[in-house]
């Protein structure tokens, strides 16, 4: 009787730990055909149309996407959602990256974004130094009286220019003194501009 209770017992876990085992595994569902979007991918509005941009090569979207942290790229619109629930609209050359974050092509489409529509629309960005570059040697700037707040706003603009490329200089080690007092000096004329 202990052998068939046994037996019974064996016969019953056998059966079951298959499903015991799927669902403390349990992963979500794919959708067939889905991918993860490399780093590198970025969702661009062009001709007013959402184009999925791997490094050169341009692929029209055909359904709304859905980024790991929860923000929403709608390929018709251009309309992207965050998870907090606010929304803005892609401008042309405006892109989204895979990590949820907008790239504005013109400070008119960034305004824009903000609710703001007095930039003008053909306004562009001024040059600047992107995270990793290498770095260049800096550039002697001269720098005019504040006689508005559009020149508050360049000397603003050139003084996060100067300071982005003194952390590339810094960054991993200061290999270049030289070229940091330089930028130290540029940085202080800024100052005594804006009155700090």
């Amino acid at each position: 009787m202990k052998n068939l209770a046994f037996l019974a017992v064996t016969a019953v876990l056998m059966v079951a730990a298959p499903y015991c085992g799927t669902a403390q595994t349990k992963t979500a569902p794919k959708t067939a055909g889905a991918t993860v979007p490399a780093r590198s991918d970025q969702y661009v509005m062009q001709n007013a149309e959402v184009m999925l941009r791997q490094g050169t090569r341009l692929t029209p979207l055909t359904k709304n996407v859905v980024l790991p942290n929860g923000t929403k790229v709608n390929y018709k619109s251009g309309i992207v959602e965050f998870p907090t629930g606010k929304k803005t609209t892609l401008g042309e050359g405006d892109y989204v990256t895979t990590a949820g974050d907008i790239v504005f092509a013109t400070p008119a489409s960034a305004a824009a974004a903000r609710g703001d529509n007095s930039v003008p629309t053909d306004s562009q960005y001024t040059t600047y130094v992107q995270k990793g570059a290498a770095p260049t040697a800096p550039t002697t700037t001269s720098v005019t009286a504040i006689g508005t707040p559009n020149d508050l706003t360049s000397l603003l603009t050139r003084k996060v220019q100067l300071l982005t490329e003194k952390i590339s200089l810094m960054t991993p080690n200061p290999a270049n003194q030289t070229a940091i007092n330089s930028l130290n000096q540029q940085l202080q004329a800024l100052d005594a501009q804006i009155g700090r």
